[in-house]
């Protein structure tokens, strides 16, 4: 059915935007890491990759 979305790509959604959450929470406690951002950009790529292959 078009413009829905199943499980998996609702969880990986969620796990994207939590890991921003943390990832800009580590950076205002801690300061920057590079490795954190590089690793969520990844994580999104992946999550984009997925919406764009389901639909």
């Amino acid at each position: 059915m078009a413009g829905t979305t199943n499980g998996s790509t609702r969880a990986m959604g969620a796990l994207t935007v939590g890991g921003l959450v943390l990832v800009t929470a580590y950076t205002v406690a801690l300061g920057s890491s590079g490795w954190l951002w590089f690793g969520w950009v990844v994580l999104g790529l992946l999550t984009l990759a997925l919406v764009v292959t389901q639909s």
